[in-house]
């Protein structure tokens, strides 16, 4: 049965890459208030979706019940679904790894099931995997953070090309943006610049969920697009926040630990760019930013910026580990005061022009990341050679405009 986007948007349930089947159950004008993921309503479904299917799950700490049962365990102990496999991305399926790292190869302790590592394969090499799971069907459920550079949203493309590749069927469960997803903010990845922080050009922040994305990549940047299907969320809308869901947060990696962090991320992460300490081995990582040397001047030189929604705050902290391990350095706290004007890529972009400008030693990181995470050198020149806040922002705005437009053939939700 075909939908048209509006007959989508009052079924609110599952959807296919094609045909797009409504949910059963209340719409999502009657549901009550919060927001239920893909996964309930997959239940709610009977499940139906995976009938008859051998399902390998990729997901992490995140993907979980709203009373915090995990997915494999739930899905492992129903009889309507045969769950064989499970595939961990970055940090692990557990989530015992920091940054850059993951659990390899392994047996779920809980289950018994085998659990396959992905991180770091992509292309032919994570196909083979998919194919020596023997799996039919790929499902993913994570929680994303909204910005181009966290890495799962690109183990989610990786997973639907290797999927492409290997002839499997790809179900996408989705979950809320935590910033909402009012509209796409800051700059295109330029694609000489696509690593595993963005694989594509979209926008830094690009205001989308997963089944969103999802639709995206298929729809656009994918050479052989998978057989996609995606159970949509019911009672979530653009305008929502992540405490509107009634969800628990659960930290998707070691140093995203509540939604504030995932509030200013999308800015403040351009710092692992820096020299500077992005506040990794601090309980507020990407909130307090620092370095040795840093004074008060920061923290008035950025609130001068008179930058909406936000105020700093001078500070002094010692990184547990990471940058600055163990010293006790200057820096600011990023205090969001009204988060339905802050601006979080403007901000980060206004405390790397005020850093530069107050402190002598403000430096990139040799192997410049920042180009990476920017997706262009148009921030790293553009900083270095004295350009305020303003122009830099002005400068990607005709890129921005180009991806919002492609960007709302593929919204899912009012």
């Amino acid at each position: 049965m075909n939908l048209s986007r509006r007959g989508l948007l009052a079924a609110g349930g599952l959807a296919g890459a094609g045909a797009l089947t409504p949910a059963l159950g209340p719409s999502a004008a009657a549901a009550p208030r919060g927001t239920r993921t893909g996964f309930e309503v997959l239940a709610e479904d009977g499940y139906r979706l995976l009938a008859g299917r051998t399902v390998g799950l990729v997901t992490n700490p995140t993907g979980v019940t709203r009373d915090l049962r995990h997915l494999v365990d739930v899905l492992h102990a129903e009889p309507r679904v045969r769950l064989t496999a499970v595939f961990g991305p970055e940090h692990g399926f557990r989530g015992t790894a920091q940054a850059g790292g993951s659990e390899g190869r392994s047996t779920d302790p809980a289950t018994g099931l085998p659990v396959y590592d992905t991180y770091l394969k992509s292309g032919q090499a994570l196909a083979d995997v998919f194919t020596a799971s023997g799996v039919d069907t790929v499902v993913f459920d994570i929680q994303d953070a909204g910005a181009r550079f966290y890495t799962y949203i690109w183990t989610l493309y990786d997973c639907m090309e290797a999927a492409a590749l290997a002839g499997k069927r790809f179900v996408v469960l989705d979950r809320p943006n935590p910033l909402g997803g009012r509209d796409a903010y800051g700059p295109v990845l330029h694609e000489e610049f696509a690593s595993f922080v963005g694989r594509e050009p979209i926008a830094q922040q690009h205001g989308m969920t997963v089944a969103e994305l999802a639709r995206l990549f298929n729809g656009e940047f994918l050479a052989k697009p998978v057989r996609l299907e995606t159970v949509l969320m019911r009672g979530w809308r653009r305008t929502d926040f992540f405490d509107a869901s009634g969800l628990p947060w659960v930290p998707p990696s070691p140093n995203m630990p509540t939604p504030d962090t995932a509030l200013v991320y999308p800015g403040t992460c351009l710092f692992e760019g820096t020299t500077l300490s992005e506040g990794r081995g601090t309980t507020r990582p990407f909130e307090l930013l620092g370095a040795k040397g840093i004074d008060a001047r920061w923290a008035a030189e950025a609130n001068a910026l008179g930058l909406p929604g936000v105020r700093f705050r001078e500070a002094y902290f010692a990184p547990s580990f990471s940058k600055f391990t163990g010293e006790t350095i200057g820096g600011v706290q990023v205090h969001v005061t009204d988060r339905e004007r802050f601006e979080p890529v403007r901000t980060g972009i206004g405390l790397l022009v005020t850093a530069k400008k107050v402190w002598p030693d403000f430096a990139w990181r040799e192997d410049l990341a920042i180009d990476r995470l920017s997706g262009s050198t148009t921030v790293r020149t553009m900083v270095d050679a004295g350009a305020g806040t303003d122009a830099i922002t002005a400068a990607w705005a005709a890129e921005l405009a180009r991806f919002r437009r492609t960007r709302r053939k593929y919204l899912l939700y009012r």
